[in-house]
């Protein structure tokens, strides 16, 4: 598989706070890729930087062969770059469907919503029973469902998540683990972080261990389940 996105050196931060430091990583096109590491490794930081919310100090961001780093976040969402934060951030008090249609407002979505609509109300049928439902009267799994959908309507062709499953209850995280290979199957590659490094690695192609903004290991989903160190580290065996 190519590389739909590739780091080179990348360093970035928060004014004199550098965060990361030199983070070198690829992304396949049409896989999942995962990022793992304890909070304040630098993960968020990361994604931030992905979507322009904070400038790369050094380094080079390429999407698909087009260099980013001095491309605004609404240029990088038109070539297909999309960010699902931490959090959520759904608007508390617009509709499920008008939240959902907030994500066609780009020149990439632009067009017919209602083949959109219909995409994610398929994959997500609690959003289509909730649509007239104003969005912060939501549980935490069905925003969380909202926020994905939200992405997914944009069209990506390379989907962030931000710790999709942080808080959610056990059923709605399994939910949300299953559906990410069928995003793949639309068309759709993942970059994911995630605490849940077993269901994570278990499903992707790809994978990094962030410590302290920097990799220390890297390799499939399945070659890091395997390291004694990241079993000893991330899932206490």
């Amino acid at each position: 598989m190519s590389a739909l996105l590739e780091l080179v050196g990348l360093e970035a931060g928060y004014g004199d706070a550098k965060i990361l430091h030199g983070i070198d990583l690829e992304v396949a096109t049409g896989g999942v890729t995962a990022i793992i590491g304890s909070n304040g490794a630098g993960k968020t930081t990361l994604f931030r930087s992905l979507v322009g919310l904070i400038p790369c100090d050094a380094g080079s961001v390429l999407f698909d062969g087009q260099p980013l780093n001095c491309k605004p976040s609404h240029e990088r969402v038109a070539l297909g770059l999309v960010l699902v934060p931490e959090g959520r951030l759904i608007f508390a008090e617009m509709s499920v469907e008008e939240n959902l249609r907030t994500g066609t407002i780009t020149a990439r979505a632009h067009g017919p919503s209602q083949p959109k609509l219909d995409k994610v109300y398929e994959m997500f049928p609690r959003l289509r029973e909730r649509r007239k439902q104003m969005g912060g009267t939501l549980s935490g799994g069905e925003q969380q469902m909202l926020a994905i959908g939200r992405g997914l309507m944009s069209e990506p062709r390379l989907l962030l998540l931000d710790e999709p499953t942080l808080g959610l209850a056990p059923s709605v995280a399994k939910q949300i683990f299953e559906l990410l290979p069928r995003f793949v199957e639309l068309g759709v590659s993942v970059l994911i972080a995630e605490q849940d490094v077993y269901r994570t690695l278990e499903i992707a192609s790809s994978a990094y261990v962030f410590e302290n903004g920097r990799v220390t290991a890297q390799g499939s989903g399945a070659e890091l389940l395997d390291d004694p160190a990241i079993r000893a580290s991330y899932l206490g065996q």
